[in-house]
């Protein structure tokens, strides 16, 4: 017998995030994640091993004082416009639990992280889903409404596409009164931070992660950049619940891959250069889909069910995402991995769509 009686009587009714599919073997190639097909900075994982002596009896600085040096002078910031947290997802939650509770709908997009509506549900914050348009782009006017806050990740996931500097402006013009969150996971691999409009904008709240373009998904680090009042709102309850979010191990490998610029670029460049590849390779085989700013795919063939492919693609273990939200039923988001992952892909769906071809191996690799 179930004990959900002694749930507490929000829980019951909330429908958790759902994250994609971990296999424990070693033999499947995963694209379903967005993680970076890459291993970490040698420099951040040499980091790493040197905490790991008997300083780890004791606990780590709570305000993580170097590392948020560290992203300060990276983006020309202060310190205590600096947050950080387990990775970008708890740096959202805290967001929205210290910024968005104003008794108003948040804004949204209707095709989106989906973690945004568990976050609202969680704390009791109406989410209002504002459409994109029939190419599935944002348009910032469509925000210009009453609200509580408005959350959009640039580059969107799952579509790929970002908003240039000068739209997030015209945003942050028309909600002067309402905290502006812009997750952006993804902005590394072609689009442009809005980071720089952090002084000029006190509403502006900038989200970040070192999952993608540092190849530390397993790290769990993420941080925020904003106004020192929306960062102190986020210290507050941070420690209200846990004081001591990143250990040592993640904070000094978290500042040694801000440190290693080189590797940054060269994985970056990297996947950039597989993503272009493998989106020709894509619309030879028929697909469609925006041009991507991320590190993902986002396509739709016109003959063929989007689940379907994703079962034959699992079937030749090779995982891809796909969403039964009904706008983008027939759509599938496809990490780009490394170069010889995309090639397998493309290999597989040759197979699966019946057009063999010419190896994609013997392509130019980037």
């Amino acid at each position: 017998m179930t004990q959900q009686r002694f749930w507490s009587p929000q829980i019951r009714q909330l429908s958790a995030y759902t994250p994609g599919e971990q296999p424990q073997q070693d033999d499947w190639i995963k694209l379903n994640t967005n993680e970076s097909p890459y291993p970490p900075s040698a420099l951040a994982l040499q980091r790493m091993a040197e905490q790991c002596d008997a300083r780890l009896r004791l606990y780590p600085d709570p305000r993580s004082t170097t590392l948020r040096d560290a992203i300060a002078a990276q983006f020309a910031l202060q310190p205590q416009q600096v947050f950080v947290g387990n990775g970008s997802d708890e740096v959202l939650a805290i967001a929205f639990m210290a910024l968005l509770r104003h008794g108003q709908p948040v804004l949204v997009p209707d095709v989106s992280y989906s973690f945004y509506p568990v976050y609202c549900a969680l704390y009791g914050i109406e989410c209002q889903a504002v459409p994109l348009d029939g190419d599935l782009h944002v348009q910032v006017t469509d925000y210009a409404q009453p609200n509580g806050g408005i959350v959009l990740p640039n580059p969107n996931a799952p579509t790929g596409l970002a908003l240039p500097l000068s739209e997030v402006r015209q945003l942050l013009a028309g909600n002067p009164d309402s905290v502006v969150l812009l997750d952006e996971a993804y902005v590394d691999f072609g689009a442009e931070s809005a980071a720089s409009l952090v002084n000029e904008f006190p509403q502006l709240l900038v989200v970040q992660t070192l999952s993608k373009s540092r190849a530390l998904a397993g790290l769990r680090v993420g941080f925020a950049l904003g106004h020192p009042d929306l960062i102190e709102a986020l210290n507050t309850v941070k420690d209200s619940f846990n004081s001591y979010p990143l250990d040592r191990v993640a904070q000094a490998g978290a500042q040694a891959a801000l440190e290693d610029r080189a590797h940054f670029d060269a994985i970056t460049q990297r996947i950039v250069a597989s993503r272009a590849w493998l989106a020709a390779e894509l619309q030879a085989l028929g697909f469609s889909g925006p041009v991507s700013s991320s590190n993902f795919l986002f396509v739709t063939h016109p003959r063929r069910d989007a689940a379907q492919l994703q079962q034959a693609l699992r079937e030749r273990k090779i995982l891809v995402r796909h969403f039964k939200q009904a706008r983008i039923a027939n759509y599938l988001r496809i990490t780009v991995g490394s170069q010889p992952e995309c090639e397998a892909l493309v290999r597989a769906l040759q197979d699966i769509l019946g057009q063999p071809g010419q190896s994609p191996s013997h392509s130019s690799t980037p």
